[in-house]
């Protein structure tokens, strides 16, 4: 009875309308490509740039081949892709070789097919350029060039410690060891931790006192109390004096 065609009465004509029953869902409906290879690449802990990057890729792949299914597809298909965005699209070296890593990942990882060599893909030509590296005297006047507070300070650690930029912005106090001269990475490339070295010159009092500032700071924001116990907190919204009162006068 619940597929059985609804009979309702029009308010214009007094003759019967049949109006077919609304569509039911189907359940269990097994996901759709795309969030399977997001699914996939979130169980890896895989970067948000590398999950837009490849499914970017993997957008462009199936729209190239007339939205054909890549399971469809082979590695025919997919060497017709890579040498069209060499060949018409002039991509860089390592733009067609991002396309490469997406596709292989969703063969291998998501569809579970195995792709033989790939050897007829015409190659995008990496340019042969020479690396602009400062000399030890200009890298030493940019160093003492960098402002003497935080952004300078997360500058130096870049420069002498070789993190990237959010492991430096997301750096916290407990993570540096000065009597080891180390510092500890959380959650870096793939989710990893790993341990890094703390240059000599980094381990000064101007860089004890701006890491402890900048942990106090963070302390008072999540309303922690800092040494002092909750007074410092409670310091921070504190009002200021009246001018009468600092005057020694009463108020009117």
């Amino acid at each position: 009875m619940r597929n059985a065609p609804l009979m309702t009465y029009s308010t214009h004509t007094p003759r019967l309308i049949q109006t077919s029953a609304p569509p039911s869902r189907t359940k269990g409906r097994p996901p759709r490509l795309l969030d399977q290879v997001r699914a996939e690449i979130r169980t890896r802990h895989y970067s948000l740039q590398t999950e837009q990057a490849y499914v970017h890729w993997i957008k462009r792949f199936i729209l190239f081949h007339g939205k054909r299914h890549p399971r469809e597809m082979g590695a025919r298909e997919v060497e017709a892709f890579l040498s069209d965005l060499a060949i018409h699209r002039h991509v860089a070296a390592n733009t067609q070789n991002l396309a490469l890593s997406a596709l292989l990942f969703l063969y291998k990882e998501v569809l579970e097919i195995e792709l033989p060599w790939l050897g007829d893909v015409t190659r995008a030509k990496k340019p042969k350029r020479l690396p602009t590296v400062l000399s030890e005297d200009e890298a030493r006047r940019l160093m003492q060039g960098l402002p003497a507070d935080v952004s300078g300070l997360v500058a130096r650690l870049l420069y002498g410690t070789g993190m990237r930029l959010m492991e430096g912005v997301r750096l916290r106090v407990k993570d540096v060891e000065f009597d080891r001269h180390q510092i500890m990475v959380r959650g870096g490339e793939g989710a990893r931790d790993r341990v890094t070295v703390l240059p000599d010159s980094l381990v000064a009092p101007f860089v004890c006192n701006t890491l402890a500032g900048i942990g106090l700071r963070h302390s008072h924001r999540a309303g922690i109390a800092g040494p002092r116990g909750r007074e410092d907190h409670d310091d921070l919204h504190a009002r200021p004096e009246p001018r009468w009162a600092r005057r020694g006068q009463s108020a009117r």
